[in-house]
C-alpha cells in the first residue's frame, strides 16, 4: 500500500468531545471515525487491526471445534418473551422498533435465544451433539455510558460462541477448552502478562459467569488479582464464600482496575428448557440440551491494545495485529536515486509476502512523517533516505 493512496489522513487532534485516549490516538490515525457517542466507522488502517484480531480469534476458535456462522441482526419480540429477556427491567439495552406491518423487533445485543431456537432444526438426536458454533456480528447495545470510546460503543464487533452438549460433563470440557482457548488469544495479542480469568456476577445471562479481565487504569471494574494463580475476582462478588470457594485470602489479592476483554456463561439447561430444544437419548428419551455462550469483543479488545501500549501522539501495535507488518519511510524523494531504493525495498518485501505500507509522500517533511508513523504504529519501521545510498 501506498501511503499516498491512503484517502484517510492524521490528524493533529480528536473531536473536542472526545474523552477517551483509545479514540483519541484511534481517530488521529486514521483508523476509526466518529459518527456519534457511541458509533464509530472503521477506516481501512482499523479494518487490518480489527481483522487481524478476527483470524486470530477464528483460528483459536476453529481448533475447539468451532463452526462459522452469521445470524441475522433483527429479533422476534416473541421469541424473547419466551425466556423473559424481552423486558426492559431484565435487559436494559435494547433497540427496539416496529417493522412497517407492525411487528415489534429487537436489534441483536446477544444471540442464545435465535440461535437455540434454529438448532431445533438440526438437534434431534443424542448423535447430533455436541454442536460449537460462533459468528463475528456487529452488536448494537443501547448503553447510557457511551463515554470510553470503542471500549463501550452502543454498535460494536463481538465474536459470539455458542455450545450444545448433551450434558455437563460435556459441558464442562468445552467449556475448560475454551478458557485456554481465549487465554491463547490474549496472550497472541500481547495481553497476557495483564489478563487474568475472573470470577464475576453472570448480569443478565446467568447467575455467575467467568470474565477475562485486562489490568488497566482507565477499566470501568474493579477486580482483585491473585499473580500467583492468575485468577481474579470481581468486586461485585468479592466476598467470603467467594474466597472460601476459590482457595485464596483477602491478604493475597491486589486490588486494580481492568477492563473487561471477554466473557463465558454457563446456561445449564434453562434456556433449552424455555425454548423447547431437546434431543433423544439412547432409550429415546427427551432430554434438554446443555448450553454455554462465550463473548469477545473484537473492536473492544483494538482499544484496549491502544490503551496498554500506547504513549503520548504514539500508538504500539503489537507485531501480530500491527495494520502492517513494516512500514518504509522514504526521505528526500525527490532524489531520483533514494526514490529508486525505496522502490526496491518496497518491492524485495512485498515479494516476499509481507505487507507493506510505504510513505511515498512527496513534500512532506520528515518530521511529519516520523509523527504520522507514530499514530500509525506499525510494528516495524524502516527509514530510507540519502544516508541510506552511502550504506549500498
Amino acid at each position: 500500500m501506498l501511503q499516498s493512496q491512503l484517502f484517510t489522513k492524521t490528524k493533529k487532534d480528536a473531536p473536542k468531545d472526545e474523552i477517551s485516549n483509545n479514540a483519541k490516538l484511534l481517530i488521529r490515525g486514521g483508523f476509526i471515525y466518529k459518527e456519534m457517542a457511541g458509533a464509530y466507522a472503521l477506516l481501512p488502517l482499523g479494518m487490518k487491526v480489527v481483522n487481524k484480531i478476527k483470524e486470530i480469534v477464528k483460528q483459536e476458535m476453529d481448533a475447539i471445534g468451532g463452526q462459522e456462522i452469521i445470524m441475522t441482526s433483527l429479533q422476534r419480540k416473541e421469541l424473547w418473551e419466551t425466556t423473559g429477556r424481552w423486558d426492559d427491567e431484565k435487559v436494559d439495552v435494547w433497540f427496539k422498533s416496529e417493522l412497517k406491518n407492525g411487528q415489534k423487533v429487537g436489534f441483536g445485543w446477544s444471540h442464545e435465544e435465535p440461535i437455540s431456537d434454529m438448532m431445533k432444526q438440526y438437534i434431534n438426536s443424542y448423535k447430533d451433539l455436541p454442536i460449537y458454533v460462533y459468528q463475528f456480528q456487529t452488536k448494537l447495545r443501547n448503553e447510557l455510558r457511551a463515554k470510553s470510546g470503542i471500549l463501550r460503543g452502543r454498535e460494536f464487533v463481538m465474536k459470539d460462541m455458542y455450545s450444545y452438549c448433551l450434558d455437563q460433563a460435556q459441558h464442562q470440557k468445552f467449556y475448560d477448552q475454551t478458557i485456554q482457548a481465549y487465554l491463547n488469544i490474549f496472550k497472541r495479542v500481547g495481553l497476557k502478562d495483564d489478563t487474568f480469568v475472573t470470577f464475576a456476577s453472570g448480569g443478565a445471562f446467568t447467575q455467575f459467569s467467568h470474565e477475562f479481565q485486562t489490568v488497566s487504569e482507565v477499566g470501568e471494574d474493579t477486580i482483585y488479582i491473585s499473580r500467583e494463580k492468575n485468577i481474579a475476582i470481581n468486586e461485585e462478588v468479592y466476598n467470603d464464600e467467594t474466597l472460601e470457594k476459590l482457595g485464596v485470602k483477602k491478604e493475597d489479592l491486589e486490588q486494580v482496575k481492568a477492563i473487561e476483554v471477554g466473557n463465558i456463561f454457563d446456561f445449564g439447561t434453562v434456556k433449552s428448557e424455555q425454548l423447547g430444544l431437546k434431543y433423544n437419548d439412547a432409550e429415546s428419551k427427551s432430554i434438554p440440551v446443555y448450553l454455554g455462550s462465550y463473548g469477545i469483543g473484537i473492536t473492544r479488545l483494538m482499544g484496549v491494545l491502544v490503551e496498554k501500549f500506547s504513549q503520548e501522539n504514539k500508538i504500539n501495535w503489537p507485531k501480530e495485529v500491527s495494520p502492517f507488518d513494516v512500514h518504509i519511510i522514504g526521505l528526500s524523494l525527490d532524489n531520483e536515486e533514494v526514490t529508486k531504493l525505496a522502490q526496491e525495498k518496497y518491492k524485495e518485501l512485498t515479494d516476499k509476502g509481507l505487507d507493506v505500507l510505504f510513505d511515498d509522500r512527496l513534500n512532506i517533511s520528515a518530521g511529519q512523517k516520523f509523527a504520522d508513523a507514530d499514530l500509525i504504529g506499525i510494528s516495524e519501521r524502516i527509514i530510507i533516505g540519502k544516508e541510506s545510498l552511502s550504506s549500498q
